[in-house]
């Protein structure tokens, strides 16, 4: 089958289980694009459960196809800090030859683990097409990764309490897992306090942590809690910054780090707090 067949075919099995739905869908046009908009906002709006071996195998060739047309970043591709300032590297330095500052899609980097801010339901967002990160992940992984996280958080038993981590297989990404961790959220109304910059910095110790513990030798960040949690963006580059570097001065990792920025305004602040 062809691509729109292919998205036509999975739309209808998800509508034969959320047939809820079925008024709103038919206002799709019979077309690639909405029909594509459409089947991400079924996956998003689909509860965890068991998924049939026919979705799950054209799910997989579309996810899997998508993800080589946006094309796959390697890292090898990719400058240190050290590369992009030039500098000679003292000892106190060291940590700038593990890290990179990359501005584009996260779930374009075939990292080996890429790290996901997430809620506490740790389920994803079932916001039809939101433009959050959550969203974006769980979108591109498939509808496996809600399960993984489903099943999780059904040993674990209670919501996912911020400042920790979780880890799942990142199945149709190109990573190769995905770094699931809740940050602290910050009123509209006022500054983060130091109860929750120290929240901050344990979303980054728990990742590397849990990234170390399972052998990874990359790791990508997004930028946490700045979105919809509305951290600060300086003061959250500045913990994400220091909590790394020491983090890899005190455990002597070879990990290579990449701070993922998407938006302009967090691509200039890093830039300014590593001063290049």
């Amino acid at each position: 089958m062809n691509t729109l067949e292919r998205i036509q075919y999975l739309n209808r099995i998800l509508l034969e289980e959320m047939p809820q739905y079925k008024a709103d869908a038919a206002t799709f046009p019979d077309e690639t694009h909405a029909q594509r908009r459409l089947l991400r906002s079924l996956m998003n709006l689909r509860p965890p459960g068991s998924i049939s071996t026919d979705f799950l195998r054209e799910q997989d060739i579309l996810l899997q196809e998508e993800s080589s047309a946006k094309g796959v970043v390697k890292l090898d591709e990719l400058p240190t800090i050290a590369d992009e300032t030039s500098k000679d590297i003292t000892p106190q330095d060291a940590p700038a030859r593990n890290l990179v500052l990359w501005q584009g899609d996260i779930t374009r980097l075939a990292a080996d683990g890429i790290v996901n801010a997430a809620n506490s339901a740790m389920l994803g967002c079932f916001a039809p097409c939101h433009g959050c990160i959550d969203n974006a992940i769980h979108s591109a992984a498939g509808l496996q990764l809600r399960e993984a996280c489903a099943q999780l958080m059904k040993q674990q038993g209670h919501p996912e309490p911020t400042g920790q981590a979780k880890i799942t297989p990142a199945y149709n990404l190109p990573s190769k897992f995905v770094l699931h961790t809740v940050g602290p959220i910050i009123p509209s109304d006022r500054q983060p306090n130091e109860a929750e910059a120290e929240l901050l910095a344990s979303c980054y110790q728990s990742c590397l942590d849990l990234a170390a513990q399972h052998h990874l030798k990359s790791i990508a960040f997004c930028c946490i809690s700045t979105g919809e949690f509305h951290y600060p963006r300086k003061e959250a580059a500045q913990i994400a910054l220091n909590t790394v570097s020491r983090w890899l001065a005190s455990s002597g990792s070879e990990m290579k780090v990449i701070f993922n920025v998407f938006k302009d305004e967090d691509l200039e602040v890093y830039r300014k707090l590593l001063k290049f």
